[in-house]
């Protein structure tokens, strides 16, 4: 029997974390078909000598709600192995939503996740108003990888509210439009429901997003609308307990709210995990929570990172020190006239007094902020390991502030530096890793643009973890990356190399497979700018049985498909 596709001759570590085998992998109609020594021909051959073959990675966490209308081949995601993506976290959706309206959307999104208003409006053609008409436009989109789709907090309460979603409480009417457009979006397809109480989620005129203007009781109740339905995934971006030491005050009374609606909702609730030096031991409070909700019934999980979280910084994207007046009127300048005038010892001195100074307006989520020099590192390779801007600093006898302009003028301005701002502890970041109820995504692809590149976290388990640390074993690396989130999100036909399974497959050589080096681009409509980050080491990335990539370059085929959820499913 012939097939579409074989790929022969590979190292196959099929995502269960079960030990490696030789074997070829035939696939046919977008389907694994066979897995063993393949003798048949094939319309393609994939020579995978030397190379492991691995399922397609999953990531849970991204917001490429509005790149999938200009993107379609999914990047950076698809260059790490990510075939398989669900967006719409964190309540910030562009559904529900009428065209007339979708400035209120916007609003949530632009400086929340950091996504260009004149991007999206250049960029999206507004062709619905209801959930199910989003998915539906979703589904006609050319698409290079997978997409899945939660519906958003912040879109429903504008959806049902307008401009009142920014300033008050919802009434009856206002709770019980919500919920038919969420019985609408589950029964259509989306994954799940998503909110934000996060007081890193503001708008560019630094009022709450939408979904922070609701009650607790009011999420109970969405909530409990896929309780009512049996389907859906919850996923929160949490309240502000536990992430400095001195705001542990309410964090058992969250953590009870949390359990609670787990166990009388009965479904399944996640969120984001990480350590921070500024509350040292808290992480380990929401690790327990898991274990306590399980034991009470309830279904839980925690999305975790595979390294620190971090801030790139560069003259060319963004620096701390960008709103203060001096370095406002040089950073509105082009970038070969700041590098001129940074070389005037007169202005470097005033620039570095006014980097003493602090910004009026607080720095949330991952904008760049004021902080410690030993926490600041200089980024000449993708793995490391990162000196720190203080000790370069203190080896050239500079203010640290001069020393990153001097790292800077060194190379054009282009260099990067790296700040962390969570899971700066990598041993506390394998440990989150390693716990048996949290997954590893998170990458928020699609979002913060032009302030974080963590894209790359699924190459940096396999580059770090797995090649240089040894901390972890290719298998076990490999299931964190596929089995276990596509289990989570519940693609029963991913993640696994399994005949019948989808045939979503990498190729890559584990010897060198890892993140190169991020590059600053204006490709987004608008010619608004963000950062991008390739990867080396793969050979193919095959997408519903067709090669997408290969070496890193597209082959033109787009065959991703839209992943409804449960409901959509069983009819």
């Amino acid at each position: 029997m012939a097939y579409d596709l074989i790929v022969r001759n590979g190292t196959v570590v099929d995502g269960s974390g079960l030990p490696r085998y030789r074997a070829d992998v035939g696939v046919r109609h977008g389907r694994i078909a066979a897995i063993g020594r393949l003798r048949e021909p094939a319309r393609e051959v994939i020579d995978a000598e030397g190379h492991v073959v691995a399922p397609g990675f999953v990531d849970g966490h991204t917001h490429m709600d509005a790149q999938v209308f200009w993107d379609p081949l999914g990047t950076c995601s698809c260059w790490h192995g990510v075939t398989s993506v669900v967006m719409g976290n964190c309540g910030f959706t562009l559904a529900p939503c009428g065209p007339r309206d979708r400035h209120l959307v916007m609003r949530n999104l632009e400086r929340a996740e950091d996504i260009s208003a004149a991007a999206m409006d250049a960029g999206i053609e507004w062709t619905w108003t209801t959930f199910p008409e989003f998915l539906d436009r979703l589904a006609t989109l050319p698409k290079g990888i997978n997409y899945a789709a939660y519906v958003g907090h912040s879109a429903l309460r504008t959806y049902a509210m307008g401009e009142r979603a920014f300033e008050q409480a919802a009434g009856e009417d206002d709770l019980r439009a919500m919920e038919r457009e969420l019985r609408d979006a589950l029964r259509a397809g989306a994954m799940g429901f998503t909110t934000s109480r996060s007081p890193s989620h503001e708008t560019m005129d630094r009022r709450p997003v939408a979904s922070r203007l609701a009650t607790w009781d009011e999420v109970r109740r969405l909530v409990g609308v896929m309780g009512e339905m049996n389907a859906g995934i919850f996923e929160i971006a949490g309240e502000a307990v536990g992430r400095t030491a001195d705001s542990v005050e309410g964090l058992r009374e969250y953590h009870v709210r949390l359990r609670d609606l787990a166990v009388e909702t009965g479904r399944p609730v996640t969120w984001g995990l990480f350590s921070r030096r500024e509350a040292p031991g808290i992480w380990r409070s929401y690790l327990d929570l898991l274990d306590e909700t399980a034991a009470a019934g309830g279904r839980m999980f925690a999305q975790v990172h595979s390294r620190a979280l971090t801030v790139v910084l560069s003259f060319r994207t963004n620096l701390p020190f960008d709103r203060l007046p001096v370095w406002r009127d040089l950073r509105a300048l082009p970038l070969a006239e700041q590098a001129r005038r940074l070389r005037d010892p007169e202005l470097r001195r005033r620039l570095v007094e006014a980097a003493r100074e602090r910004d009026q307006r607080r720095a949330i989520g991952a904008e760049p902020r004021a902080g410690s020099y030993e926490w600041i590192f200089v980024m000449d390779t993708p793995d490391g390991p990162h000196r720190s801007v203080a000790a370069v600093a203190r080896e050239r006898g500079l203010d640290p502030v001069e020393a990153m302009i001097e790292l800077a003028l060194e190379r054009d301005l282009e260099r990067f530096f790296l700040q962390p701002i969570a899971n700066e502890d990598q041993d506390h970041a394998l440990e989150l890793m390693k716990h048996p109820r949290t997954v590893v995504t998170f990458s928020d692809s699609g979002a913060h643009v032009s302030q974080i590149m963590d894209a790359s976290l699924q190459t940096h388990v396999l580059s770090h973890w797995v090649r240089a640390r040894q901390a972890l074993t290719l298998e076990e690396g490999v299931r964190m990356l596929s089995f276990e989130p596509a289990t989570a999100w519940g693609f029963a036909d991913r993640g696994l190399i399994r005949e019948g399974m989808a045939a979503d497959l990498v190729v890559f050589d584990p010897d060198t497979v890892g993140p190169e080096m991020p590059e600053v681009v204006n490709d987004l409509p608008a010619g608004a700018r963000r950062l991008v980050q390739r990867a080396r080491g793969f050979a193919a990335t095959v997408v519903n049985g067709e090669l997408v990539l290969r070496d890193g370059k597209p082959t033109g085929a787009l065959p991703g498909h839209l992943l409804r959820g449960p409901l959509a499913r069983r009819e």
